[in-house]
């Protein structure tokens, strides 16, 4: 079912007019909600200080005095919320006051009309150094930040506040601002990917809409052609009097044309060129369906049955809003690298390393395992951390010699959300005198458990029950050599996922460490290892 939304451009301060305005438009249209893509508040409110008249006007918004006469998300532009703005969302769950509510910086959500939302606010800054900006209300954004909002897989809407870079390329549309809008690689990224149906940005004085763009056919899209309309919004009060309010209908469940539209050009736009082409595209096909941040979302009451977790609540999902980010430190194109929270080694443990080097490589598909992925999907992702693992054993041949080998191991459950392997340094003596190997098989023994086989079972699409594997690298041998153990077991045995944790406490004389809820660490000594490793592994990083 098709719902009726209203956009605005920069309101730079001006709230009451624009929502009486709002209000007026909303009686006679029964929006579903409203979008402000621009500015909401003025870019002069610092420097006059809080005894403004524009600040007298913000503090009537934030303690509800202004009406709001529709839900309406606000984006996150290019200049500074105001602090007391700033300190009523870290109050209230980002909640400015009734029915408004803040986007955030990097945001993915779905409303209660099904529509999936898709924001990046602020400006770029090739400057942020942590990979991805950790405050979500300064108005600047990192490479990460994009790339991470790509896991979204699919946007009805995509909001930012910069424009895709060659956005205007095929276009016959003339456009003639006084300063031109800033335009962005990364953003084009987003379009490409995402493939929204709408795609809005703001552009000061001035209103630009597209000729609608087709993005090529493929199987994902069962062959039919999606089409994105840019529009670009000019400020509410505009000298030129040019269009700063824009409303239309969307029907989330719509079909994408069979054939491109009259008037529409092939996509302008290209992925970045380390990446593959548009067509091909399947690197973060991720099932996202976060109803969470909707108008007004649903708790489960008290009894009821949780079912899965979904990728907006799983803690491996990049797109999850409340992800550890400060620990991921290398995203590829089907997987990330990210040091582990309660780390089972401490930074001591391994001394020519100085860190725990205990790491998760995780694929960006939301599924429980390998073998439950598309093919295309599972082959380039296995493929993928594969190399991963490979690339820090070099690492660690580079560090240490042939001092550390490593083990990797992962359990391929189909009840678990979201599958992962896990990577640990250990001493070289310990694989060289088969010791690894023999405590994974006497631990499984003591359990009663199913034997370990010496077996590589690749991506695993062939096996038909659940399984434990562990990967032993011997630091003497080349870093991309493997010995491959499978321990397979049904839902008569009552495996513990902690197994391979709990097996190389024991090897390593780690006993105190075996829950990593033991192990916790301060946000400063997680970052403190996070660096470390990155410059480690820099040099082997084939995703930097």
């Amino acid at each position: 079912m098709a719902s009726k939304i209203v956009v605005v451009g920069d309101v730079n301060g001006q709230f009451r007019p624009v929502f009486q305005k709002l209000g007026a438009l909303h009686a006679k249209n029964n929006f579903a909600f409203a979008l402000i893509v621009g500015n909401l508040f003025s870019p002069s409110l610092e420097a006059q200080g809080d005894v403004s008249p524009d600040a007298a006007h913000v503090q009537a918004l934030v303690d509800g005095t202004i009406d709001v006469p529709l839900p309406t998300y606000f984006a996150l532009g290019s200049h500074p919320l105001p602090p007391a703005v700033v300190q009523k969302l870290e109050s209230a769950s980002d909640e400015l006051c009734h029915n408004l509510f803040f986007l955030g910086k990097r945001t993915t959500m779905k409303t209660s009309e099904g529509i999936r939302i898709v924001a990046l606010g602020g400006q770029l800054d090739p400057n942020i150094i942590a990979g991805q900006s950790k405050d979500r209300y300064p108005p600047f954004y990192s490479e990460t930040d994009a790339k991470i909002l790509r896991g979204a897989t699919t946007a009805d809407i995509l909001i930012t506040n910069e424009w895709p870079q060659d956005i205007r390329k095929r276009s016959k549309v003339e456009f003639n601002p006084k300063v031109q809008p800033s335009t962005q690689q990364c953003v084009a990224d987003l379009d490409v990917v995402l493939k929204p149906k709408y795609h809005f940005a703001t552009s000061g004085g001035t209103f630009y809409e597209r000729e609608p763009f087709f993005h090529a056919p493929s199987d994902e899209t069962d062959n039919l052609y999606p089409v994105t309309r840019f529009i670009s919004l000019a400020s509410y009060g505009n000298s030129d009097k040019q269009k700063w309010i824009y409303a239309f209908s969307l029907d989330p469940s719509g079909s994408h044309p069979v054939s491109p539209p009259p008037g529409s050009t092939a996509c302008p736009l290209t992925l970045s060129e380390k990446k593959r082409s548009a067509p091909e595209q399947r690197e973060q096909h991720l099932v996202y369906d976060d109803g969470n941040r909707g108008r007004r979302g649903h708790k489960r009451r008290k009894g009821e049955p949780r079912g899965p977790i979904s990728a907006s609540e799983c803690f491996f999902c990049l797109a999850n809003e409340n992800i550890a980010t400060h620990l991921v430190t290398s995203i590829g194109e089907n997987s990330y690298l990210t040091t582990a929270k309660g780390p089972l080694p401490n930074s001591q443990t391994f001394p020519k390393l100085g860190f725990p080097s205990h790491m998760l490589i995780i694929p960006f598909t939301h599924q429980p395992t390998l073998g439950s992925m598309e093919e295309e999907e599972r082959l380039a992702t296995y493929a993928e951390m594969q190399k991963y693992r490979r690339a820090m054993n070099s690492m660690l041949k580079s560090v240490a010699d042939t001092e550390y080998g490593s083990v990797t191991w992962e359990v391929s459950k189909s009840s678990l959300p979201h599958t992962h392997w896990q990577y640990l340094p250990v001493t070289a003596d310990l694989i060289g005198k088969g010791l690894v190997e023999a405590a994974f098989k006497a631990l499984a023994e003591n359990l009663h458990w199913p034997k370990f086989q010496k077996e590589d079972v690749g991506d695993g699409v062939e096996e038909t029950s659940d399984f434990f594997r562990v990967l032993v690298w011997d630091p003497k041998d080349d870093p991309d050599k493997q010995t491959s153990y499978v321990m397979r077991f049904d839902e008569k045995i009552r495996f513990h996922n902690q197994f391979g944790r709990e097996v190389l406490a024991k090897l390593l004389r780690l006993d105190q460490r075996v829950d990593w809820k033991d192990c916790g660490q301060t946000q400063a000594q997680e970052e403190q290892d996070v660096e470390k490793f990155k410059d480690a592994f820099k040099d082997f990083d084939f995703a930097a």
